[in-house]
Order: structure tokens, then sequence, then C-alpha cells
């Protein structure tokens, strides 16, 4: 293979050599290894990054990892794609308000597929959250945000039939207007963080 494929291709390309159309841990390993093998030490490729390259190529890609989404059958992959958000706290409440919409339709009807999905996204979300906020490479407000949020999906696991009413209660704390005060005005302008 030539260097100046793309690592995308590389991935790809060891995963057709390979035959495989669902991967598991141990074949992402094997695929790490070799691309290592051809790339050199220097050029790492995460483990999750392969995961989520072979998902998108239409892979069925069965990997635990907080930077992997579960994998998920359609009409769910096409329903749940791109909804977890949590740039900051409106997009994190928007993406929670969507979630928690999704989640009690799949209740609803008794869907557990549809529930777990939901949950697992959720916990995805409380996860990189969480390691972001103990990322000393972000600026201590942006790391305070991650925590907030993570906490914010912390709480909708434990309490998703709360939530939104400890929410409300959070956001009238002292304590989070004065983390928060900035964006405050704003939330209140804005309650949702949506456009108009």
């Amino acid at each position: 293979m030539s260097r100046r494929q793309s690592k995308k291709q590389l991935i790809l390309n060891s995963c057709q050599g390979r035959g495989l159309e669902r991967l598991g841990a141990r074949d992402i390993r094997a695929i790490e290894v070799e691309l290592c093998q051809r790339l050199g030490p220097n050029e790492k490729i995460s483990p999750s990054y392969i995961a989520n390259v072979l998902r998108q190529a239409g892979k069925r890609v069965e990997y635990n990892n907080r930077y992997v989404d579960p994998w998920m059958e359609e009409p769910y992959a096409s329903r749940l794609a791109g909804v977890l958000q949590f740039r900051d706290l409106e997009t994190a409440e928007t993406s929670l308000e969507k979630l928690d919409a999704i989640y009690r339709q799949y209740r609803d009807v008794s869907d557990r597929i549809g529930t777990s999905l939901v949950r697992a996204l959720v916990l995805k979300g409380r996860q990189r959250a969480a390691s972001l906020a103990a990322n000393p490479r972000l600026s201590p407000e942006k790391r305070r945000e991650k925590q907030e949020i993570a906490e914010w999906f912390r709480v909708w696991l434990e309490t998703s039939d709360l939530f939104f009413d400890w929410l409300e209660l959070r956001k009238q704390s002292e304590e989070y207007q004065q983390l928060f005060a900035s964006r405050n005005g704003q939330a209140e302008r804005n309650p949702l963080g949506r456009e108009g």
C-alpha cells in the first residue's frame, strides 16, 4: 500500500482484505497493528477512529468505547444519527430534549431496543463530557461547562421522568447562576437555546 493513501482508505482496504463485514474488538486491534506496521510507530491511529471509519462505511462494528456510538440497525440508526450533541449548555439541553422525546416514544410502544439505544447514547454523552471536563488542555470555563453537561446526562439516566423539572431548578440555583452567569441572560431570553 502506498503511504499516499489516506488513513481512512488504509483502514477500509485492511478490512476488505480480511473479508470482514462484522467486526469486534479483536478485529479492530488487528487492523490497528497492521496500520502501525505499515505507517510506522509515529503514526498512531486509535481503535475508536478505526471503528468509526468502518461504521461509516456500513460495517457492523461491535466495539465498546466512549468515543464510538453503539451499533444500531435501521430504523434506529437513521432516527438517532446526530442527535447526541453537547457543544455547549444550549445544544446539550436541546439534545436531551430530543433524546427524551424519542425515548418516551419508544417506551410508549414497549420498544426495548429503542429505549436501550437512547440510554446508551446518553451514557456515551456523559462519558465523553466527563472526559472533556478532565482534559487540562481545555479552558477552566469549558471544563466546568462539560462537567455540568456530564451531570445533566447522569441525572437524566437516573431519573428521566423528573429530569426537566430538576434542570429548571438547577438553572435557577445560585451555584449555576454564578458558574454560568454570562450564559444566563441568553438562557433567560431563549430558554431552549433555539432560534426564534
